[in-house]
């Protein structure tokens, strides 16, 4: 493959079309670039176990960095290569902020087992709060009553009304205030209405991930593909050499990246095929 070591892409509104299946063409293009000796790269915002959910153990990947980044497990052996997670003193400090400021959070464990969570639910309603609680109600549990955790943590995800000003504040308050973590802004899943914010140790993303991986197996970066479709793809995207974004990504972000199909039309196949 001409100019090309790794191909990274995101899951969810990339790879994965609207009802999570993968493509036939899609689905080749791995097989070749496997034959290419190409490294493929899964980077996506999905713990482990929903990984799990929507590629099964037989397709051919090389690694999956997921979580955004906060591990990386080799895919067919499924092991684990790397975790980051925050320290318990900048996680319990953050934990005060939020219940001081009466703001509904999700906190998930410290990887690998941070597909499961506490929450803390304040006094101001959310749908989408509760919407996300009722679907992750069988692996959360309701914040000690100490209000304090005795661990590392992996991520906290808070859910704002579709209010940028609002979000920008508090993430400029919390990285003013904390010097070892990273806020990043994701699209709702759930709902168009709402934004939701991730926050992690400062170094993780999808595009340190890759480094790492680049880094692990002596690849430059400047041999390498991504592809995704949100903002939490531009740790990647500002990453990779070759960077797309697929026709169903925000408009704003569009004139910065290579164009790319919609993840209804194998994306990641159309988008490669042109460095064959």
């Amino acid at each position: 493959m001409k100019a090309i070591r790794l191909v990274a892409t995101d899951l969810d509104g990339t790879f994965l079309k609207d009802d999570k299946s993968i493509s036939d063409e899609d689905l080749q293009m791995l097989e070749v670039l496997g034959e290419r000796k190409v490294l493929r790269v899964v980077a996506t915002g999905r713990n482990l176990k929903k990984v799990h959910e929507v590629l099964p153990k037989h397709l051919p990947f090389d690694y999956v960095a997921f979580s955004s980044g906060a591990g990386i497990c080799e895919w067919k052996s499924q092991r684990l290569v790397y975790r980051q997670n925050m320290t318990k003193e900048t996680t319990n400090a953050i934990i005060r902020y939020f219940i001081e400021r009466d703001t509904n959070f999700h906190l998930f464990r410290a990887v690998p087992e941070n597909s499961k969570c506490w929450y803390y639910k304040g006094n101001k309603a959310c749908n989408e709060f509760e919407r996300y609680f009722e679907f992750h109600n069988s692996v959360s549990e309701p914040l000690p009553s100490s209000q304090q955790i005795d661990g590392e943590a992996c991520q906290f995800l808070v859910i704002f009304p579709n209010q940028m000003e609002l979000f920008l504040k508090v993430k400029q308050d919390l990285e003013e205030r904390f010097d070892d973590i990273k806020v990043v802004r994701t699209s709702s899943p759930l709902d168009t209405g709402y934004i939701w914010m991730e926050i992690f140790h400062k170094d993780v993303s999808k595009g340190n991930a890759v480094k790492f991986l680049c880094d692990h197996e002596n690849i430059h970066h400047h041999l390498t593909f991504g592809i995704g479709n949100d903002y939490n793809d531009l740790d990647l995207l500002n990453f990779t050499s070759y960077s797309y974004l697929v026709e169903n990504g925000p408009d704003e972000l569009k004139p910065h990246y290579r164009q790319a199909v919609s993840n209804q039309q194998s994306a990641f196949s159309n988008s490669l095929k042109k460095y064959l």
